[in-house]
């Protein structure tokens, strides 16, 4: 067994502390470790805290679950730093999409307008970002940071950059997508072996085996035969919908998870042009996004709270003790106990693991993580247009956005929503970021870009 120290940053989201405490209480490795759970909402983290350490007790675990509103008390002896805080919340995004419906912006390829890595958005996330890291380099050099918070893509790009004596590694759970199509098509995950390769939110099935041999064309076999069936049962923006087909059949790569769903940015546009184009292709981004826009019937935080509260109701009944099917917990085995494993990650292209695009920039692969660290795997790469796709549509906008926070540029902020695939003419455009920098929630923004 090895002990280590664990902090989240963001902890008041119940959904990812309590997997991660499962995780943990079912990977004996690390028993007698310490989780640090940290949040800026006491009402959040007493509630989260309470039903982690219920939990850890029930299963009877080892496990020393801690609370703290300081981050620098968190980071104190951490082996690994775990950020999953989102800065705006969900009324952050509702507020900046609400005034780009106004202007015309639409949900479809709009990358740093209509999704959830909005600039207005991102703005925060990368100071957090970096005051996360400053701490760390200050307080535990020596840990691990592991970024699961948007914007992956640009954040990892930043920090990689920016940080190089930093130990981190960003992850994201939209690869998971290869073992629905797997499901779907009836192999178990432990069958199957592929490659994924490309940039966070644009990662595209080039290898695909199952038991070894070739899968293609049994998806191909079940997109001819079967696929009509399945899109008459699932919802709307499916990652097996008719858009994920078409793309497989333009570019000869199936799409894999947030790469053309609405968790991605739905790109590409010319699925999304007006809502009889959506409706012919099933793709309803919006209805989606339908939690961030509808307030919740019951508070979460008081369902957590009732269940804590009684001593009649055993937490690992109404949770059962399953691993998550997260990677957060077995890559920090792997990196404490020396356990070789291959992860898919996100790091700089530093070792060209997907060619064409740039080193200095952040590609999703597959990775060797052992007390070693996160060594990346070149992969066989795209075909050429779908790199020319990730140049244009996602280097170019990431470079601009940078490059506008870190000279704190009002016009290159400008430059990006011109990029945009909804902008029709530079008023628009400006009409847009000077509504979106008055709201209030941007205060500190409008100070930045001057």
């Amino acid at each position: 067994m090895v002990k280590v120290k664990v902090s989240v940053i963001g902890a008041g989201s119940a959904t990812f502390s309590l997997a991660l405490i499962k995780d943990l209480c079912l990977t004996p490795n690390l028993e007698g470790s310490t989780i640090s759970l940290m949040d800026i909402n006491e009402r959040r983290l007493n509630a989260v805290y309470a039903l982690c350490k219920r939990y850890a007790d029930e299963m009877k675990i080892r496990l020393r679950v801690e609370k703290t509103l300081d981050r620098k008390e968190a980071l104190k002896d951490a082996d690994f730093v775990v950020n999953t805080a989102l800065v705006v919340g969900y009324s952050g995004y509702r507020e900046g999409w609400n005034i780009g419906f106004k202007y015309g912006y639409r949900f479809g390829g709009s990358y740093h307008v209509m999704h959830d890595e909005g600039f207005w958005i991102n703005f925060y996330q990368f100071r957090l970002f970096e005051s996360i890291v400053n701490d760390i380099l200050d307080i535990c050099p020596n840990s691990w940071y592991i970024q699961l918070a948007n914007p992956v893509l640009s954040g990892t790009t930043y920090l990689g950059r920016k940080y190089p004596k930093l130990k981190f590694v960003s992850l994201c759970h939209g690869f998971s997508g290869v073992y629905h199509l797997a499901n779907v098509l009836g192999f178990k995950k432990e069958d199957i072996t592929f490659e994924a390769p490309g940039v966070n939110h644009f990662i595209w099935l080039t290898c695909f085996h199952h038991k070894g041999e070739d899968a293609f064309p049994i998806l191909d076999e079940w997109i001819e035969k079967e696929a009509p069936k399945y899109w008459e049962k699932c919802p709307p923006s499916d990652d097996l919908g008719p858009k994920a087909i078409d793309l497989y059949r333009k570019f000869g790569a199936f799409p894999i998870g947030d790469t053309c769903t609405p968790g991605g940015g739905s790109w590409p546009w010319w699925y999304h042009v007006n809502d009889e184009t959506e409706r012919r292709w099933r793709e309803d981004p919006r209805k989606w996004w339908g939690f961030v826009f509808e307030t919740p019937k019951v508070d979460p935080v008081e369902r957590l709270l009732k269940i804590v509260e009684d001593p009649t109701i055993r937490v690992i009944d109404v949770f059962p003790p399953e691993k998550s099917g997260e990677i957060i917990v077995p890559l920090i085995e792997s990196i404490a106990c020396d356990i070789p494993r291959i992860f898919i990650v996100n790091i700089m292209n530093s070792g060209d693991f997907v060619p064409g695009v740039p080193s200095n920039f952040e590609v999703e692969v597959p990775a060797l993580v052992s007390r070693r660290g996160v060594q990346g795997i070149k992969t066989h790469g795209l075909p050429k247009p779908l790199i020319a796709y990730i140049l244009r549509d996602r280097v170019a906008p990431v470079e601009v956005e940078l490059e506008a926070y870190e000279r704190g540029s009002k016009e290159l902020l400008l430059q990006l929503i011109m990029m945009d695939p909804w902008t029709r003419s530079e008023e628009q455009a400006r009409k847009l970021l000077d509504e979106i920098l008055a709201l209030p929630l941007c205060e500190e923004m409008r100070k930045h870009y001057t």
